[in-house]
């Protein structure tokens, strides 16, 4: 169903700003580039671990739009939270903790402008594109590990708080 919603929106910007179009194009360039990179290193495990995080990226942003149910600023339904921004953070999460910063810095200007774009737009306020990025990193934050790099993690339960350094070969 987000699929088809997605499409639907990228059929509905043509007729819109040139700003919601590139925004709507770059909602599905962020995980077809998290996908590729996945390809290109041979790197079946972070394909996996991709697809944990936007099953549950997608899963609690639709709970959630059905649950509240908010109108957009423009009088539609299903406002909060964005799944634009969502899945682009979720793509961009995955892409920054999987292959580091040279690859995230990037996806995460690229995420940014699509939550940008959904508020200039009026498809959704601050808020949603806010609550949508939290979820989106947070689901590809807590699936996704470091491909074949040192990885530094704070760690915490009841009884310490510390930092764990790793590394993946």
């Amino acid at each position: 169903m987000g699929l088809f919603l997605c499409i639907t929106s990228i059929a509905e910007a043509n007729s819109g700003s040139g700003v919601e179009a590139a925004g709507d194009v770059l909602l599905f360039v962020l995980p077809a580039t998290a996908i590729g990179l996945t390809i290109g290193h041979e790197d079946g495990e972070g394909a996996l671990q991709f697809g944990e995080s936007t099953a549950l990226a997608i899963g609690v942003t639709y709970g959630l739009k059905y649950a509240v149910d908010e109108l957009r600023p423009n009088g539609g339904r299903h406002s909060f939270p964005s799944a634009h921004s969502s899945i682009s953070f979720s793509a961009a999460e995955f892409i920054r903790k999987r292959y580091g910063w040279d690859y995230g810095i990037p996806a995460y200007l690229a995420a940014s402008f699509v939550a940008y774009s959904r508020v200039e737009a009026r498809q959704h306020y601050l808020h949603d594109v806010i609550v949508g990025a939290g979820i989106g990193i947070a689901s590809s934050y807590v699936f996704t590990k470091p491909y074949k790099d040192w990885n530094v993690q704070p760690e915490a339960d009841g009884r310490y708080y510390g930092i764990r350094l790793s590394r993946t070969w």
